[in-house]
């Protein structure tokens, strides 16, 4: 059971640390959802989104922060 609660925890951490970097990101003004490549169709009450790049980006940053973390916490 204390397991399981270590991993709810961690979890909230996590959400709330990519809360704040959204929070941040719209602050800054990054294109984050506005990037070449980012997908979005629009007919009369029909709207189809999809942030392919977006995605792609957020997701390479988001795994060279964790491995720079993981690799700093083997030491």
């Amino acid at each position: 059971m204390i397991s399981l609660a270590k991993t709810l925890v961690l979890l909230g951490v996590v959400l709330i640390l990519v809360g704040g970097a959204i929070y941040l990101a719209s602050r800054f003004n990054l294109p984050l959802g506005r990037l070449p490549g980012d997908i979005r169709i629009e007919r009369d009450g029909f709207t189809f989104y999809f942030p392919l790049t977006s995605a792609i980006l957020v997701s390479v940053v988001v795994t060279v922060v964790l491995n720079v973390i993981v690799r700093m916490l083997k030491k």
